[in-house]
């Protein structure tokens, strides 16, 4: 599956440039920023303990379709830029919904993690607050996806 999205200065950009590892997609709208934020500290910490860090790409996408009008767009595209110099990374941003319409379907107003194979299948997805064996069942894919079995791995908040 492929999708256009745009980064954070509007440049289009498709999803299939990330393909050759397995794919992390993480698409959220901006009340839901921190609802997986345990999965997000486990996934660094696990990558890092593993020596994983490289081995899959972790793709940040904001919904920003309520905002794709001006001055709004402006606004919070500055804001998108501003989280990637806080976190040091890529922010892509869906301004029309791209990702919650087929054959995505992604629920637009929550934090969904969808976990892509290496020639773009969806392995596993899920949509809301993740709890520990949910992340577990996310980790059992990916470590599959690696070679590697990451289920149980320490679960430290990184600095």
């Amino acid at each position: 599956m492929n999708a256009t999205l745009w980064d954070s200065h509007g440049k289009e950009v498709d999803l299939s440039r990330w393909r050759g590892k397995p794919v992390i997609l993480f698409y959220e709208d901006r009340h839901s920023t921190t609802l997986n934020a345990s999965l997000k500290d486990a996934l660094f910490n696990r990558g890092r303990e593993m020596g994983l860090l490289q081995a899959a790409w972790v793709v940040a996408v904001a919904n920003l379709e309520s905002f794709n009008f001006f001055p709004a767009r402006d606004i919070a595209l500055s804001h998108v830029r501003g989280e990637e110099k806080k976190w040091g990374v890529p922010i892509l941003v869906d301004l029309k919904g791209v990702l919650g319409d087929a054959p995505w379907k992604l629920p637009k107003k929550t934090s969904s993690v969808m976990l892509l194979s290496a020639d773009g299948r969806v392995v596993y997805s899920y949509s809301g607050r993740m709890d520990q064996e949910d992340m577990e069942v996310f980790f059992g894919h990916l470590g599959t996806l690696l070679g590697r079995d990451m289920t149980g791995a320490p679960r430290d908040a990184h600095p």
